[in-house]
């Protein structure tokens, strides 16, 4: 079979080609765009950044599987790969606990301004003045959505002698008694609130989860923590947030629309649409907003993590082919 993989780490890139040996496989760097797309493609791997619309399958014509080296799907058009009769498999679950992981230096990186820290320092200065933290002890910790990553992070904080609430459509009431936390309303969770995690899916009913309205209601000096998808918060409203004191800060991994951020190529085209280029605009002023903390979508990016995505993308391949699927979404 013919295999292209778009934005696939070095490190990932052995795995494929040792298990994979048996096809043909192509790598490029970039993510996929209409400008890279080969049309002879059978299999298809690519990562978030690589958006499958009715545009790019047009160009696919020989596609028979799309594997998506994330749990993630919500940048791949699944009705229109249902209509072409095109499989697409995702990697369902390879680093709970990695991001579970990054969400916590996160949180620990601003509750001690770690990143302010560090710059004086290596600048030139050597004092304590203007970087006064908090401890997390005793702070009230809400977590937006419990499923494997909501619930490392719960664990982790078991440790740090906090207080945490949470919110779920579904609630489990075995992992609430088990890892002591209680379920409560969004709204509540908002209000009382020190420091808020999200950990919930993109779907549509979650784009913009947090607006403008919401984080009004929260309580003034919360942090923000986001490493699930960037369009589940409102760039705008988070703008606002900072700006008005009511976010005291806020530790991102990913951004609405951030494809955009990804390369200079990409902020100079001239079909971005004006949405796309105000949301742009706004997440450079969060990036270089003082009470940020940024990271370019890497919570996902440990050497075991990387090593768990390949083999199951690898399966998803070797399943397909043995007309066995598995981790199918469409």
């Amino acid at each position: 079979m013919h295999i292209d993989f778009y934005g696939v780490p070095p490190i990932m890139r052995s795995v494929l080609k040792k298990k994979l040996k048996k096809h043909s496989l192509t790598f490029t760097k970039d993510c996929l765009t209409l400008k890279n797309v080969n049309s002879s493609t059978e299999i298809l791997g690519i990562f978030v950044d690589s958006q499958i619309d009715k545009q790019i399958l047009k160009k696919l014509k020989k596609l028979k599987l799309i594997v998506t080296l994330s749990t993630g799907y919500d940048h791949i058009d699944l009705v229109s790969t249902s209509q072409k009769k095109i499989t697409v498999c995702n990697v369902p679950s390879y680093g709970e606990h990695t991001v579970a992981q990054h969400t916590l230096a996160l949180m620990l990186a601003l509750s001690r301004k770690l990143f302010n820290a560090v710059k004086h320092v290596k600048e030139g200065g050597f004092d304590y003045h203007g970087l006064c933290g908090f401890d997390l002890k005793d702070k009230t910790i809400g977590i937006i959505g419990t499923g494997h990553i909501g619930i490392h992070v719960i664990h982790m904080l078991q440790g740090f002698d906090v207080h945490i609430i949470a919110y779920d459509k579904f609630p489990n009431k075995e992992l609430a008694k088990k890892y002591n936390f209680s379920y409560v309303s969004l709204k509540k969770l908002f209000v009382t609130s020190d420091i808020i995690s999200i950990h919930v899916p993109l779907f549509t009913q979650t784009i913009h989860l947090i607006n403008k309205s919401r984080i009004k209601q929260m309580k003034k000096g919360v942090y923000l923590i986001n490493t699930a998808r960037g369009a589940l918060i409102d760039a705008a409203a988070l703008l606002f947030g900072l700006e008005t004191g009511i976010i005291a800060g806020a530790g991102l991994d990913t951004f609405e629309d951030e494809e955009v951020l990804q390369t200079t190529e990409s902020l100079l085209d001239t079909h971005l649409n004006k949405d796309i280029v105000k949301i742009t605009a706004i997440n450079q002023k969060i990036i270089d907003h003082p009470n940020t903390l940024v990271t370019p979508h890497s919570a996902f990016n440990s050497n075991e993590s990387l090593q768990r995505i390949a083999n199951t993308t690898v399966d998803n391949i070797e399943q397909y082919l043995l007309k066995t699927p598995i981790n199918t979404l469409s």
